[in-house]
């Protein structure tokens, strides 16, 4: 019979080792989970994902193109675009919050046939570049590109230049990629000026549109990255990009393919249900300098002031100066808030326009004519000095109002 001392003895060495082993075990269990969690998930080999991108359409939202991440599966047998350019044009105050730089976009996965049959329908050609990734790092993308697809995770707040559907994908692939994604180097980058008039060649209004609305800031020399919100661009830049991993390097491409080529017909078909305005920015400046001209004669002639001419010119400089004044002092887009243009277009005319009327109709001179024509002046002879770019009509714009300010000073000045 044992003691009870080495009874206790005994379970003491009993639960030592059970606890030895036990202790082993789970420090082998949390070896290998580790080591299992670092490695890839691989649930489908077959998967294949490019970079999709499709050339410029007619409209104005089309000029710039589009990019889409394709995902393809033999095993699923299934073949999506995911698309970060989903909006919601019905959505509460869209234009509004477009304005102010508020608006909200979404991805979704669309059947590849039908992004085809969209571009096809349009004319457009789409490039396929199938990326060079390894089977864990399709997955991982595809994951990612899944989880964003979640009713929690789709909608982005959308900006043209920084956040839109090109970098969206850009950022998604080189979050999801074994190694850092290398571009190659280009000689020369511009501004996002002169990348968007790349691609508003041909559209007159949605150029000089652009050019009226952003300021200084689209005038600074950018970064190639920052070029590569353009479709087009990134799709260059991925065609020479490697992927870099601890001294290796392979190609961010593997082949590309043309899906789709560009169709003349059918984008003169489409274009010609959506016609542009079919008078050039330029005549119309020259159809509005020649009519104050005219308008200035006539008034000087009959020696007085035809006021409503001041209630159309002055409304509608008002109203264009509202739209420019909101981009300037409370829009988030980038690039507005240093408009200098907001000196010929600004709401002041249309607060002035009563005082203006009521001057006229008494004929006798107004104060706000002085301070006009001073500005406008002004705007005229330090434009060539500024460091923007400023939109062709904005000059017609001031000769106009110039015209008119100084029609009402030279007559009244006789009158008195």
């Amino acid at each position: 019979m044992r003691s009870p001392l080495s009874a206790f003895l005994y379970l003491c060495a009993r639960f030592y080792t059970i606890m030895k082993k036990f202790l082993t075990l789970l420090l082998g269990l949390v070896t290998a989970v580790t080591v299992f969690a670092a490695q890839p998930l691989v649930t489908d080999s077959t998967l294949v994902v490019s970079l999709l991108t499709c050339s410029p359409g007619s409209q104005v939202y089309e000029l710039y193109g589009h990019t889409g991440l394709r995902v393809r599966s033999t095993q699923q047998h299934t073949d999506y675009v995911y698309n970060y350019g989903v909006f919601d044009f019905n959505a509460p105050h869209f234009v509004w919050r477009f304005v102010l730089g508020e608006t909200d976009y979404m991805v979704a996965p669309i059947p590849y046939p039908w992004f085809y049959e969209e571009y096809q329908y349009r004319g457009s050609s789409i490039t396929e570049q199938v990326l060079n990734l390894k089977p864990y790092e399709a997955e991982c993308l595809v994951n990612a590109l899944r989880r964003n697809c979640q009713r929690e995770n789709r909608v982005y707040r959308y900006n043209f230049l920084t956040n839109n559907c090109t970098t969206k994908v850009r950022d998604i692939i080189e979050e999801n990629i074994d190694g850092a994604v290398v571009y190659p180097i280009r000689t020369k980058t511009g501004s996002f000026r002169t990348v968007l008039h790349e691609f508003t060649e041909g559209h007159p209004w949605a150029r000089e549109s652009n050019d009226l609305l952003l300021g200084a800031a689209m005038d600074t020399a950018i970064t190639q990255r920052d070029a590569q919100f353009s479709p087009i661009y990134l799709m260059q830049d991925a065609a020479g990009a490697m992927i870099a991993l601890r001294g290796t390097y392979r190609p961010l491409v593997s082949e590309t393919n043309i899906l789709l080529k560009e169709n003349e017909a059918a984008a003169k078909a489409y274009a010609d249900e959506n016609p542009s305005f079919p008078v050039s920015p330029l005549a119309v400046s020259i159809i509005g300098i020649l009519a104050a001209i005219a308008l200035a004669l006539w008034e000087r002639k009959r020696g007085s002031i035809w006021w409503p001419a001041d209630i159309v010119l002055m409304s509608l400089q008002g109203l264009g100066g509202i739209v420019v004044t909101i981009l300037v002092c409370w829009s988030a887009h980038p690039g507005v808030a240093s408009n200098w243009q907001i000196i010929v277009l600004n709401p002041l005319p249309l607060i002035a326009l009563p005082f203006v009327v009521m001057y006229d109709r008494r004929h006798t001179s107004c104060a706000y004519h002085y301070a006009t024509a001073a500005a406008l002046l002004l705007f005229l002879l330090t434009a060539p000095l500024m460091r923007q770019h400023y939109s062709f009509i904005i000059y017609p714009i001031a000769f106009v109002m110039l015209t008119r300010a100084v029609s009402h000073l030279n007559i009244y000045r006789k009158r008195q």
